[in-house]
């Protein structure tokens, strides 16, 4: 029940952390469309910018406490699947570890070092741009692999016992969106910006109602 309760806790922090990296840091500072404009905010803002860095390593740091937690719980039931669950999650994990290197790589591009001298500054702008749109990039991988991790979480959560059946249903369709918004993303980049964010909105419902839940209530305990 501890363990429970402390994976919804973790679970609040992913959220809040994620919302900070993306919502408040990269949207607020990013012109997808102007690479100057962009430079601007990042180096007007910068310390608020290498937050956002330090928020996504937080948010992944609380992920893996999550992901470990997540299979003691559900081993007992179906250690297969809860293996493979926590296989994808990790695999989501390491991924965005490793592309959150591009958020923190546009402040080497837009600090003027000496060895960047060789590029004038419209170019130095196009490049940290294009090193947080590689980051995009990357974290729409992430979060195919969290997707699949979703489907097999939700089964788990919908057969086991120990949570109410809706929220493995909503996990389930949280997975599906994951999975079909980062397929679209790659597939027809026009007509992702049709669906997003709209389609994310099932994802963040069921993640926060099983993160609450876990807080709250814990788990049905057998005896």
């Amino acid at each position: 029940m501890k363990l429970a309760r402390f994976a919804g806790f973790l679970y609040l922090l992913i959220i809040g952390f994620g919302l900070v990296a993306q919502i408040f840091v990269r949207d607020a500072l990013v012109d997808y469309n102007n690479a100057t404009l962009t430079a601007i905010n990042i180096l007007n803002s910068e310390l608020w910018f290498r937050f956002g860095f330090v928020s996504e390593l937080l948010m992944l740091i609380s992920d893996i406490g999550v992901t470990a937690i997540l299979y003691i719980l559900f081993k007992d039931f179906n250690k297969n699947f809860s293996l493979v669950s926590t296989f994808f999650r990790l695999a989501s994990i390491i991924i965005l570890s490793v592309i959150s290197l591009s958020h923190y790589a546009a402040l080497f591009v837009l600090k003027n070092a000496d060895y960047l001298k060789v590029f004038n500054p419209d170019q130095l702008d196009a490049l940290a741009l294009l090193s947080i749109k590689l980051h995009g990039a990357g974290y729409n991988i992430s979060l195919f692999f969290f997707g699949v991790h979703l489907l097999f979480l939700g089964f788990l959560v919908y057969k086991s016992g120990l949570f109410p059946k809706i929220l493995g249903v909503l996990l389930l369709i949280g997975g599906i969106c994951y999975n079909l918004n980062s397929l679209t993303w790659f597939l027809f980049p026009t007509f992702v910006k049709l669906i997003y964010p709209v389609i994310l909105i099932p994802c963040s419902i069921g993640e926060l109602l099983f993160s609450l839940w876990l807080l709250i209530k814990g788990i049905k305990v057998f005896n």
